[in-house]
């Protein structure tokens, strides 16, 4: 079966799954979607049947508050199920709100913001050490870009010459309390990256064709050094009345609500 990873389906499933479990975190999960549909879709070397192929490349979910979206494109591989989604956040369900490792298909345990890079970086060194060819990409928040820690993944990537390793900075422009730039603006961003060591490039995170090329061209840059994409997002991409509103990263689906975001969805669909 041919996998298409189409951003308005993806969307709905975030919308079940937000509304079985009663879920927050849908602003954030949205803002991801066309990225991890690209990824999926033609970037990430995995088998289908199986999530745990030893030669797999990795994606670390360093924003892990959005799981979501990636829950979405791995139930559309068949590594998680209807009832997964059904049961989303229930009693005994093994899927949580946050990324975690113990679930096949995702790599890092992550949420605490600042970790899952580091994690990602470990990873890129440990497949250049062993000559695997495996390439890791990371999903990086421009609130969590706030951490230090983030800072200090990108030194050693760089000092390690990590070229296998492309991080993705997910910039929607808002955090948990607040927009970025007021609460600790991150300035030029491509510029730091670059200052970091990283050959480093800036797209619109929507337009699916303009990530897939901006990939492609990364990978085939032929120095050593570690990859970025500053990624420009919309929180809450996808459905109006969530779009640019932050309030969406912690506010629950009512019936109402899912039923009018599952209908722009479909407009947009046909």
């Amino acid at each position: 079966m041919q996998r298409t990873f189409r951003p308005a389906a993806l969307r709905r499933t975030i919308l079940e799954m937000a509304l079985h479990g009663s879920s927050v975190h849908i602003g954030c999960a949205f803002s991801i979607v066309e990225l991890l549909a690209v990824l999926y879709r033609g970037h990430l070397r995995l088998r289908p049947d199986d999530p745990l192929w030893p030669q797999r490349d990795y994606l670390a979910l360093s924003k892990g508050h959005g799981v979501m979206a990636q829950y979405a494109c791995l139930h559309e591989l068949g590594w998680v199920t209807d009832d997964d989604v059904a049961q989303y956040l229930g009693d005994g369900t093994r899927l949580k709100g946050l990324s975690d490792a113990l679930v096949p298909g995702l790599e890092v345990t992550s949420g605490s913001l600042g970790h899952g890079l580091s994690v990602g970086v470990g990873l890129a060194l440990a497949a250049k050490r062993q000559g695997s060819g495996q390439r890791t990409f990371a999903i990086v928040g421009d609130g969590e870009a706030n951490e230090g820690s983030i800072w200090e993944a990108l030194l050693f990537a760089s000092h390690q010459r990590l070229q296998d390793l492309t991080v993705i900075f997910d910039v929607n422009g808002f955090q948990a309390m607040g927009r970025t730039a007021d609460v600790l603006s991150l300035g030029d961003l491509l510029t730091k990256l670059r200052a970091f060591g990283c050959d480093a490039r800036e797209v619109d995170g929507h337009d699916e064709v303009a990530i897939d090329a901006a990939l492609c061209a990364l990978r085939s840059d032929a120095s050593d050094w570690p990859k970025a994409l500053v990624t420009r997002t919309i929180k809450g991409k996808g459905v109006s009345f969530m779009e640019h509103d932050n309030r969406w990263h912690y506010t629950r689906l009512t019936p109402d609500t899912y039923e009018a975001a599952v209908a722009e969805l479909g407009a947009v669909a046909a």
